[in-house]
């Protein structure tokens, strides 16, 4: 067993005998989220299309004393999403949470987007998220009810630069809110968590002027940094966790102030607002060099 463990701000235990899903599980805050709830009890499932990063991220957590499994398969492929979730009920007899954390884009100006590039983040990004939604509530959680927690971004603002991403995040925001009305009914919670910019492994995927702009980004929120990736797992265990049991339908920011900026007023940065780093095992991504 590992000697560090996952600091979590959650009482030990709050998800024992739970099985909760995180797609996108392999890396980033996927990863960072399944090793929260898998030290706080829970069996932690984790989806994604990369054989090896799922793998690498069940061995994590077995070293670590916790519980994991993986499946391969694509959340855009209907018929894929179906199977899979129905292999995890069989194998576990019900699902209890579902994080919808899988998604992706890339950067560019509106006009230049296709209408091929616009369709591939919408189904990675909104598609790909209501199958798993469905399928969960279908398969597991209209008959014994759960959490699901969605992953929106900071659109507050529009999203310019990617406008694919934001009009696909925007659909995820509105279907949370459909789908906690619907579902309430099944003893069902579907909730949301708005990152914004989060030092994630992510931020390495980019090139070209979005990554010189990466380091700069901190200059931009009020709180004087980037967030940490276990800030945004915290918000997403609460949200599952029963003392959450009266909140659906809702969206929560985790951006440290930065849509509340105006070109009227400087930030003054007297002192640099502390960073819970509670996943032992979280890697600065390269772009942000020595920061």
């Amino acid at each position: 067993m590992n000697a560090k463990r996952y600091r979590s701000v959650f009482m030990p235990g709050l998800f024992a005998a739970r099985t909760i899903i995180v797609t996108g599980g392999g890396s980033g805050i996927g990863r960072c989220t399944a090793h929260e709830l898998a030290s706080l009890g829970a069996h932690v499932v984790v989806t994604g299309r990369k054989e090896e990063k799922l793998e690498t991220v069940v061995a994590e957590i077995a070293e670590d004393g916790g519980s994991a499994s993986f499946h391969v398969f694509d959340i855009r492929h209907e018929d894929a999403v179906k199977e899979h979730i129905g292999q995890i009920v069989t194998e576990h007899g019900r699902i209890d949470g579902l994080v919808n954390n899988a998604g992706g884009q890339y950067p560019a100006p509106a006009a230049s987007i296709s209408k091929r590039g616009f369709e591939a983040v919408v189904a990675n990004n909104l598609t790909g998220t209501f199958l798993m939604m469905r399928e969960v509530h279908e398969q597991s959680m209209r008959s014994h009810g759960g959490a699901i927690v969605n992953m929106s971004a900071d659109i507050e603002r529009g999203m310019p630069g990617m406008a694919h991403s934001g009009a696909a995040r925007a659909g995820v925001e509105n279907l949370t809110r459909t789908a906690a009305y619907e579902w309430a009914g099944s003893a069902v919670r579907v909730n949301c968590v708005a990152p914004g910019w989060i030092a994630s492994s992510g931020m390495d995927t980019y090139e070209g002027a979005m990554r010189a702009l990466i380091p700069k980004l901190k200059r931009h929120v009020p709180l004087g940094r980037l967030g940490t990736e276990a800030e945004v797992s915290a918000v997403t265990c609460f949200l599952l966790s029963p003392g959450a049991a009266f909140v659906t339908g809702v969206t929560i920011p985790i951006n440290g102030g930065a849509p509340l900026g105006s070109p009227m007023v400087d930030i003054s940065q007297e002192r640099v607002a502390p960073a819970f780093e509670g996943f032992h095992r979280a890697v600065k991504p390269d772009v942000l060099g020595d920061e």
